[in-house]
């Protein structure tokens, strides 16, 4: 009895050994099979046969045409030598007229083997490839070359120095300030001149006449602003003054040969280049009473006119012959006019009714302001101006021609027709023309 338990427990035994090894060998197993699983995906998938292929043949193909370019020179075991020509395979793709139209021909004659080479890769790119080209030879020709033809020779300045003048190699340690200016956008200019004149004869001059003596004072002053974008406002005051005596002349010591006080502003704004719409003001009147010569009355006064014309329009400015004909032309369709005169005797002289100070009305006007540098010492200032009501018209044009001898030596030679259908004093042979004319030399000075 104790012989068959302590069998069965040793069968048992080996059961329970036996299911846990079948077990072991499961858990394995399965583990094992997992691990591959997991391997297999994170593999990458093995790339398509045919897309190596193709690839492979591509580079085969792209070697075979690079090549190519060499076989020409390689025939004869010569290494190729450094060509130029070879630019345009490496430069970013241009179109090249030389390339189309060597594709078009039958026969090349004498080409070169490189240049039908270069031309069969490039038409090749080009029929391939159209969107990679990035210009054409037309393009490149206008842009023009880096490389410039030098006509003239070069001088070359040398400045000799001393040993001692030579600055050292350390810069000292100074404090520095910086100084942050504003822009200045007025400019200030000046033309100053006083001039004389004096003409003796005898009593006993076969021809007749008279001595006398002249003397003439002249300033004119300017105050610009522009701010170099687009706004504009000019200002320049003309002064003259100027006396002569003659012994004819018994009534009066000395009489006024040319008076004037002038102002001219414009406000201009920028429309193109070289034109702005401007707002301009024309304003003239005189210093002293004006007469003639043994008369006792009185011709003009200060205040009798003054002249006051606003005008709306647009100018142009003028700068031509390298600089030499500078000034400014102004066109106003729409024009303001006011005319004032203090003595009422005058008014009818200056084209007023009679007994009335003003006279108001409306018209068009234009400015012709410019000067001509012929060279250093000869100068010709011109102004035309010109307004009308379509019923009256005033028309002024001065000229000054000036010779300058030296830097404070000058002499002027000034011409001045004027129309003026307005007033009473109608010639009998000028008509509504007047006529100034004189000449002087004295000293002028400029800044």
């Amino acid at each position: 009895m104790l012989t068959l338990q302590s069998d069965f427990n040793f069968l048992g035994m080996k059961l329970k050994l036996l299911l846990a090894v079948v077990l072991s060998v499961c858990a394995v197993a399965v583990y094992g099979q997992r691990g591959v699983r997991h391997r297999q995906a994170q593999r990458p998938a093995r790339p398509d046969s045919s897309l190596v292929v193709a690839y492979g043949d591509s580079l085969k193909a792209y070697r075979a045409k690079a090549d190519s370019l060499y076989g020409i020179r390689l025939r004869d075991g010569v290494a190729p030598d450094p060509d130029a020509r070879y630019f345009k395979l490496f430069a970013p793709l241009t179109f090249y007229h030389s390339v189309a139209r060597s594709g078009m021909t039958l026969d090349r004659g004498t080409a070169d083997g490189v240049d039908i080479a270069i031309d069969r890769a490039l038409m090749a790119a080009y029929l391939r490839s159209p969107g990679r080209v990035v210009s054409t030879e037309g393009e490149i020709r206008k842009a023009g070359s880096l490389h410039e033809d030098i006509t003239r020779p070069l001088h070359h300045k040398v400045e000799y120095v001393r040993n001692g003048d030579v600055a050292p190699d350390e810069t000292p340690d100074i404090p520095l300030e910086i100084v942050v200016d504003k822009p200045n956008f007025w400019t200030f200019s000046g033309d100053y001149y006083l001039q004389f004149l004096q003409n003796f004869i005898s009593d006993n001059w076969y021809k007749g006449g008279e001595s006398n003596y002249s003397m003439l004072g002249s300033a004119t002053l300017q105050a610009n602003f522009n701010n170099k974008q687009k706004v504009k406002f000019e200002n320049k005051l003309e002064l003259k003054l100027g006396f002569q005596t003659s012994r004819g002349d018994t009534l009066h010591s000395f009489k006024t040969s040319e008076d004037l006080i002038r102002y001219t502003g414009k406000l201009g704004l920028q429309a193109t280049k070289s034109w702005y719409y401007t707002l301009q003001l024309v304003a003239y009147t005189q210093f002293m009473r004006g007469y003639k010569s043994n008369d006792p009355d009185v011709y003009s006064d200060i205040l009798s006119p003054l002249n006051m014309n606003f005008s709306l329009g647009m100018s142009y400015n003028v700068d031509a012959f390298n600089g030499k004909l500078k000034g400014s032309i102004q066109l106003a369709p729409l024009a303001y006019n006011f005319k004032y005169v203090g003595r009422k005797s005058l008014a009818t002289n200056y084209g007023l009714k009679e007994g009335e100070h003003t006279l108001n009305d409306f018209g068009s006007e234009c400015t012709f302001d410019l000067t001509w540098t012929f060279s250093e010492l000869i100068k010709w200032k011109t102004r035309l101006y010109g307004y009308t009501t379509y019923k009256r018209t005033e028309l002024e044009w001065e000229n000054t021609i000036t010779f300058q001898f030296n830097k404070y030596i000058s002499s002027n030679l000034f011409i001045y027709p004027r129309f003026d259908d307005g007033t009473s004093n109608r010639d009998h042979d000028l008509g509504y023309w007047q006529f100034k004319e004189y000449m002087s030399i004295g000293f002028s000075y400029s800044f």
